[in-house]
């Protein structure tokens, strides 16, 4: 299979999870808008979330995968079996614990470390210590969860691990509509909303579940004990973790600092949901993909091929995410106006700040990206303290940015800070890369690079002018029908000049992507093959 086609099939249920997770946003704000619930619910569903990025994903799509590959490789499918049963035994044991010592904390963590601003208002902190005790079990599924998709992704099978994560929005959005049926206050949505979260952490475990039998790793439970392969990915999961998650843990401080205004919150997370789509549909897509790719690449002592693959990916994140970006960044407000602006987010008066929001958002979206395709460089060569370092670099310029300008600015300076740590961490893994050799800069994506950018900045002039002259389309009076019309149009529009930009002044080759990314390895025929 090729590159591209991989990208494609993680990055198609990713499309399908934030599409339907765009709809789920949508019916929240209508229901909530950003008043104090949806304050409550955001602030208690980033904790668990952050947890399921920094010990789940983080940890087992960077340390985990390179070292089930590597049993893969060595002793087979037995011992790749062997070895995640001895992984499963620790990291279940580990989460139980985890999950009873945080219940109990529970009232302590949201009043020092979730939302201390919460404490002045005691209805809205008891509803946010609720509804994170209810949710954060939900990190005991994800994990294991996890877990299940880096065996997949590792066997090249991707489609189950990504197309779970979709039924967390759509068993959210049968919430929504069960409350509206049921014409339920603002509290009960939220209290449904965080059941939903349980709820749906358990479908996805089954989904990835089965589908790991399937693909015969059927893991039993073993008492957990330090084996040598744990102690080892032990080694490289916690600052696999931490660099993993490092968008949650600043998203994390963000929302601390954000709780002592009101809606700032939520005003913050309904501008995360716009601009994850870009992020993660190409962001994620290519981190999942190429760092398996890359470990089979290294440990065959394929240079030319760790290099290609390499490349390739900076290319495709930079062709996708540069237009995206200058989206949001020009098109903000109307894109706020057509998702969100209807019910209690309208009369809450709340698209110019959560437009100004995303729009800063799209500034640092090329960074978050980047990092996504710069990282695995490291933990395919099991290298996870140097990106650790980076991270915690990033998170200290992040919590200066933003304690420094939330004063003045309130939620956009959060906004600010995040885009700015997203910069220089991304500069900081570039630049180490190459100085190691690890990253072989390749002449012809040095010379794309710069008119990618320019075609992005021409497609944003055209599309700031189209949207005066469809000002009166794009209003908050116009009807949605025509609202959403404009906006297809326009972003139909502008996506079709840039690519056209793009190939006439050389920033695209088609040729030279075929050439690139429709490639198949020797392994990679052969495992085909076995799975046909």
């Amino acid at each position: 299979m090729s590159l591209v086609k991989k990208f494609a099939t993680v990055a198609s249920g990713t499309l399908a999870s934030r599409i339907l997770g765009f709809t789920r946003e949508m019916l929240m704000a209508a229901a909530l808008g950003t008043g104090p619930v949806a304050d409550a619910f955001y602030a208690a569903f980033q904790f668990p979330n952050t947890f399921r990025r920094l010990f789940a994903e983080g940890a087992f799509n960077t340390a985990f995968v390179p070292l089930f590959a590597k049993e893969i490789e060595a002793d087979g499918m037995e011992g790749a079996k062997r070895f995640s049963e001895e992984v499963f035994g620790v990291l279940f044991s580990v989460l139980i614990v985890l999950t009873i010592v945080m219940e109990l904390a529970m009232p302590l963590l949201v009043r020092t470390i979730i939302a201390p601003g919460f404490t002045d208002e005691p209805a809205k902190y008891a509803l946010t210590v609720s509804l994170a005790t209810i949710m954060f079990p939900y990190l005991v599924c994800m994990s294991l969860a996890s877990m299940m998709a880096g065996m997949l992704n590792s066997l090249r099978r991707y489609f189950a691990a990504a197309i779970a994560p979709v039924f967390l929005n759509v068993i959210l959005i049968g919430v929504l509509y069960w409350a509206w049926r049921k014409g339920a206050d603002g509290l009960a949505v939220g209290h449904w909303m965080a059941w939903g979260v349980m709820a749906a952490g358990v479908v996805q475990l089954v989904i990835v579940w089965v589908a790991a039998r399937h693909a015969g790793i059927s893991i039993g439970f073993r008492r957990p004990r330090l084996t040598p392969g744990v102690k080892r990915l032990l080694l490289l999961a916690l600052p696999a973790a931490v660099t993993g998650g490092i968008t949650q843990i600043n998203q994390l401080v963000g929302t601390a600092i954000a709780s002592t205004q009101n809606s700032a919150v939520a005003s913050l997370a309904l501008a995360d949901r716009v601009y994850q789509l870009p992020l993660g549909v190409v962001g994620i897509a290519v981190a999942i993909v190429l760092l398996p790719e890359l470990s089979r690449a290294l440990k065959a002592g394929n240079m030319v091929e760790a290099a290609n693959l390499q490349n390739r990916s900076v290319e495709f994140t930079l062709f996708l995410t540069l237009p995206a970006a200058t989206a949001l960044l020009v098109m903000a407000e109307p894109i706020v106006r057509l998702l969100y602006e209807r019910g209690a987010f309208a009369a809450n008066n709340s698209t110019p700040t959560v437009a100004a929001i995303l729009s800063i958002f799209g500034l640092g979206l090329p960074a978050f990206v980047l990092i996504k395709a710069f990282t695995p460089g490291y933990f395919a060569r099991e290298d996870t303290k140097t990106p650790m370092i980076f991270a915690a670099i990033s998170v200290a310029v992040n919590v200066v940015t933003a304690l420094t300008l939330f004063p003045s600015m309130g939620a956009p300076g959060i906004a600010v800070a995040s885009a700015v740590a997203g910069w220089v961490n991304a500069a900081m893994l570039l630049v180490v890369l190459v100085r190691r050799g690890h990253w072989e800069r390749e002449a012809a994506l040095m010379r794309r690079i710069p008119r990618l950018v320019l075609a992005s900045a021409l497609m944003g002039a055209a599309l700031w002018y189209a949207q005066g002259w469809l000002a009166e389309d794009l209003s908050s009076a116009a009807r949605l029908v025509t609202k959403a019309v404009t906006l297809g149009l326009l972003s139909a529009g502008g996506a079709a000049l840039y690519f056209l930009l793009a190939f006439a002044i050389g920033g695209a080759d088609l040729g030279m992507i075929r050439r690139n990314v429709r490639r198949r390895s020797k392994a990679a025929v052969t495992e085909q093959q076995s799975q046909d």
